[in-house]
């Protein structure tokens, strides 16, 4: 029998807070965490504005030894690991760490650390490369340092799917606890992309917002005026549970995590299926595993990225699935305030989705002035919304043809 899997802790690392109450409050006042890039000189770039991380101590989370040898996504992806742990009241021990596991996924890894390194080799020559540069740059070492770090020796891996890597995580974790891999897992996705060459390079992509003069207004999802994503960091991650271990120790429960799917576009490697085909399977999917009805959805946290192709195509998606009933569900994206997290936005994401259901309190989507005509439904335009959601959902695509939708469920025991 599939057991059920609970959210018993969260943590999350975000260009509007660094710790989950805080992030949590911004997201509800509606702030936006883009401005200028601070951490280097973007002067000569196309688009110089990002939603950066700001003032965030990574030694409140590692000794200075391992600050040095780990690169920044992995700063956050442990400060939201530990966050998430610390939430939820678990304690790893010698008895149960066996069963405990770690599944952190990041789009691109250590991309500060492979500029650093590429400038010494170019520079200095091979003899001068860090020797701990292919630990400090490669994505599954996030889950392999908070494992060995917190004593996690169950499943260990991590996924990546671009910018569906968070949910991935989330999704994967969940049906490892299910079929019983583990009573335990730390799950979700962490991103340091703001860099040189990622400013840089999505900016060759001509995927960024320019609206350099107006940085807190430049993420604009499901707007007309919308000229591309703000490029995010940071990290989201959940400690998700056995249901019935959770409830023997007497743990808090944001919500269940009651079912997940991932497909495949197989159509291009950047833009969305037509009419958001591939999405609208994984949304079917996941309401079809949860044993869901479209009226039991009363809230969609949207991947919504503020791409012409993305918005269009997802509001498709959303409608295809749902029909007249897609007009009646309030639809949100955080990427509207944080940016584009890339293989964090997953994790932070399912993070909102059941701080939503567990608070009552839908995030909005801010600088949506000019609805476009295509895209028209309740996406909680400008201020937040009270509202009872029993089930809400997360979706999630990334660059390959990836969809990954996560839903979250109102716990009752």
């Amino acid at each position: 029998m599939s057991k059920r899997v609970v959210i018993t802790g969260i943590g999350m690392v975000t260009a509007v807070g660094n710790d989950t109450a805080s992030a949590w409050q911004a997201l509800c006042e509606g702030r936006s965490g883009a401005g200028p890039v601070a951490s280097f000189d973007a002067s000569g770039y196309t688009t110089r504005i990002a939603a950066e991380i700001k003032d965030f101590d990574p030694s409140l989370y590692m000794d200075r030894k391992e600050i040095r040898r780990n690169d920044r996504f992995v700063h956050y992806a442990m400060a939201a690991s530990k966050q998430a742990l610390a939430d939820s009241g678990f304690e790893i021990t010698d008895e149960n760490g066996d069963d405990v596991g770690v599944i952190i996924g990041s789009g691109i890894g250590g991309l500060q650390t492979c500029h650093e390194q590429f400038r010494v080799l170019f520079e200095k020559g091979p003899d001068r490369i860090s020797p701990f540069f292919i630990t400090m740059f490669i994505t599954d070492i996030a889950s392999g340092v908070i494992s060995l770090t917190l004593g996690a020796r169950g499943p260990n891996f991590a996924t990546v799917s671009a910018c569906a890597t968070g949910a991935n995580a989330i999704g994967e974790a969940g049906e490892m606890i299910k079929r019983g891999d583990a009573i335990a897992m730390l799950a979700g996705g962490a991103e340091a992309g703001v860099t040189p060459m990622g400013l840089g390079a999505f900016g060759a992509l001509r995927a960024l917002s320019r609206r350099n003069d107006d940085p807190e207004g430049a993420s604009r999802p499901f707007d007309a005026e919308r000229d591309g994503f703000v490029l995010g960091e940071g990290a989201g991650v959940l400690m998700l549970e056995d249901e019935e271990y959770a409830r023997k120790r007497g743990a808090r429960i944001y919500g269940e995590l009651v079912s997940y799917a991932s497909t495949s576009d197989a159509y291009h490697i950047t833009e969305p299926a037509p009419h958001g085909e591939g999405l609208a399977r994984a949304i079917k999917r996941t309401l079809a595993k949860g044993g869901l009805n479209l009226e039991d959805v009363q809230y969609i946290n949207a991947h919504g990225t503020a791409t012409a192709y993305n918005d269009s195509h997802e509001t498709q998606a959303i409608k295809s699935v749902f029909g007249d009933y897609a007009y009646k569900i309030p639809i949100s994206s955080t990427k509207s305030m944080i940016g584009h997290t890339l293989g964090a936005a997953g994790g932070i994401e399912t993070a909102v989705a059941a701080l939503t259901v567990y608070y009552g309190v839908i995030t909005p989507t801010i600088n949506l002035a000019h609805p476009d005509p295509e895209c028209d439904l309740d996406y909680v335009p400008l201020t937040a919304r009270e509202a009872k959601v029993n089930v809400a959902l997360s979706n999630s695509m990334g660059f390959g043809g990836h969809n990954a939708v996560v839903a979250v469920k109102r716990y009752v025991g």
